[in-house]
């Protein structure tokens, strides 16, 4: 171990950088310009490190000679094992002390700590008790609608809304392996289900010689499966009696527990302004961004300050100042997700890419042109932050921000972005933790979604040959047959001067998928794919011919997404009804149900557990 320099600080001179993607790239900004050396370990091809081997990382940051880690978000940032291990290699831990991690990162201690010190918890389930029988029964106490969480870790992974209690055994086993896979750690907490309110957290910051302060309060209400999508600060529903409350909570359980570095506590917020404590995250939350555009504190220097033994320099008075004149800040975080397809998980290639700028706009990613996003790990690709002297220019802000941001060459959730940041609910402050699931998408989506006859003019004249005539007619400009995810259209090659009204032509990217050349065509946000259509053949014909004349044939059920199968819910010749799963797949370390499409029997089943799956594999086959 370094010995300690005056003043008992240890100066941190060589980092290793515990994670990967945007998180990694944010860090190493901050350390860099401290003056720092980063290390960031690979986690694809050879010699890749696991993020979630506790002996693997410590050992890959020992062999670089690191004298600290940060752990970032994810993976092992929250794991009081780790942080032993970190300490007991002699490196320093840029997060707090494990017993704090111990205590707060585990829900359920950390409830059980709030209601010892009279800071009111939603009522729930929390016991040591892990069985399936000690659960049910616990149910049965609260009855339904409940949530199924996990006991550790964060971001809404694992997490089972619970409505009716046929339902219970399957959300216990399904948190249970996700939170596994996760987190290494299927422990599970069970809470009575608080319909509509806002979520609401604190951001504190303390050092190792006692003195802490709070940050004001981040709004993280807009969610999709528990998952944060918009995060903004300060929160449009916190009065000052209200804040007062949260903060003061939020320091009382930080200090309980000793803590040290940057953390977060979670609260609900009801209409009936009723303030429930959540848990606490005992690491660098994903939406901190806003925290620092507000306040102007780097909250990464501070982390590593307090980890090398400094003096928090920071009061609470002059924090209030900074909050009170700060103005507002919103992010949204921009994921490979196909929200218009039950925000599954997409892959691909980033095939063009633009990032927007400005007054008051920051961009934090972990994407260039050319990178490959794949299905190991979390879709998040980036966060769009936008700042303002208050709520309106914040979001007038970050609604330019994205209609400035281009990525093609995979599905992302930008053109729901777009929507979003319009939405009456987020502009006017009303969102709740449900509401993104009532008002998306809206009723006309499909007729907003459509390719417009811009995007297939753009695509044919890319995807044509120089010179080709090909479908030319006497007195006709040349046509070429298109086709988009199951759409064709014939398209005359017009020159854009000759169309009559001058449009900016979308953002357009070309590459080949094997032997096919794809244009990405940008519309309105969504990466668009457009290929050349196969030429017509008698066996393509007649096989639509005999589709369409027999629609009440077989559906095959087919894989959304590339992954891994969990489970088999279904067997050959069992009755199913619309909507009952048939597998589950895991990928990006979250579970989606595979779905019949209709009811009738299994005729066959193509995919066992164990697999793997690549999108459009034919899992099983569904006879009405």
């Amino acid at each position: 171990m370094r010995p300690p320099e005056s003043d008992g600080v240890r100066a941190i001179r060589r980092l290793f950088i515990a994670n990967r993607g945007e998180i990694a790239r944010r860090i190493r900004l901050t350390a860099e310009r401290l003056g720092i050396e980063v290390i960031e370990p690979a986690t694809e091809g050879p010699g890749a490190v696991d993020l979630l081997d506790i002996e693997a990382v410590v050992a890959a940051a020992s062999a670089t000679n690191a004298d600290a880690i940060h752990p970032g978000f994810g993976f092992l940032a929250e794991n009081a094992a780790f942080a032993e291990v970190v300490d007991a290699a002699g490196i320093t831990w840029v997060g707090p002390p494990a017993s704090a991690i111990r205590t707060m990162g585990d829900k359920g201690a950390a409830r059980r700590l709030a209601v010892e010190m009279g800071i009111p918890v939603i009522p729930g389930y929390h016991g040591d008790d892990q069985s399936e029988a000690a659960l049910r029964r616990a149910a049965r106490r609260m009855g339904c609608p409940l949530l199924v969480k996990p006991a550790a870790g964060g971001g809404g992974k694992g997490m089972r809304a619970v409505r009716e209690p046929a339902r219970l055994a399957d959300a216990i086993a399904g948190a249970r392996r996700e939170a596994s896979a996760a987190f290494g750690d299927d422990r599970l907490i069970l809470e009575r289900l608080v319909e509509g309110p806002r979520h609401v957290e604190v951001q504190v910051l303390f050092d190792a010689h006692g003195a802490g302060v709070h940050l004001g309060e981040r709004d993280c209400s807009t969610q999709r499966r528990h998952q944060k999508v918009l995060e903004e600060t300060p929160s449009p529903a916190v009065t000052p009696s209200i804040r007062r409350r949260l903060t003061t909570y939020a320091l009382q359980l930080a200090i309980a527990v000793g803590y040290r570095g940057a953390g977060t506590c979670e609260f609900l917020l009801t209409n009936r302004r009723e303030v429930f404590f959540l848990e606490m995250n005992t690491r660098l939350q994903v939406e901190h961004p806003v925290t620092e555009l507000v306040t102007g504190i780097d909250l990464v220097e501070q982390q590593l300050r307090v980890a090398e033994g400094r003096r928090l320099d920071l009061a609470q008075a002059s924090v209030d100042d900074a909050l009170a004149r700060g103005g507002h800040a919103i992010e949204v975080r921009l994921y490979a997700e196909d929200a218009e397809d039950a925000f599954l998980p997409a892959t691909g290639r980033v095939e063009r890419l633009a990032w927007p700028a400005g007054p008051g706009i920051r961009v934090d990613a972990g994407i260039d042109e050319g990178s490959i996003v794949g299905s190991r790990f979390d879709p998040m690709l980036a966060k769009i932050v936008a700042h303002g002297a208050d709520r309106a220019e914040a979001v007038d802000r970050l609604t330019t921000a994205l209609d400035d941001t281009v990525v093609l060459g995979l599905t992302t959730n930008l053109r729901f972005l777009r929507w979003l940041v319009r939405a009456p609910a987020v502009r006017d402050g009303q969102m709740r933790i449900d509401t993104l699931d009532r008002i998306w998408p809206p009723d006309d989506w499909g007729v907003r979604a459509s390719i417009p006859d811009e995007a297939w003019q753009a695509a044919g004249r890319a995807l044509a040959p120089a010179g080709w005539l090909g479908g030319w007619r006497l007195n006709g400009p040349p046509r070429v047959r298109l086709a988009s995810d199951g759409e064709e259209r014939t398209v005359a090659l017009v020159p854009p001067a000759s169309e009559g009204v001058v449009r900016t032509p979308p953002a357009i990217a070309v590459d080949r998928d094997g032997d096919v050349d794809v244009a990405h065509v940008d519309v309105a946000g969504r990466s668009v794919p457009i290929r050349l259509a196969a030429a017509p053949d008698i066996d393509r014909a007649a096989m639509a011919a005999a589709s369409a004349h027999h629609g009440g044939g077989p559906v095959e059920i087919v894989a959304p997404m590339p992954g891994a199968i969990l489970a088999i819910h279904a067997t050959v010749g069992q009755a199913v009804d619309a909507t009952d799963p048939i597998v589950t797949l895991e990928a990006m370390k979250m579970e989606h149900a595979v779905p019949a499409s209709i009811a009738g029997h299994v005729a066959e089943l193509r995919a066992r557990a164990g697999d793997q799956v690549a999108r459009g594999d034919i899992l099983a086959v569904v006879e009405p």
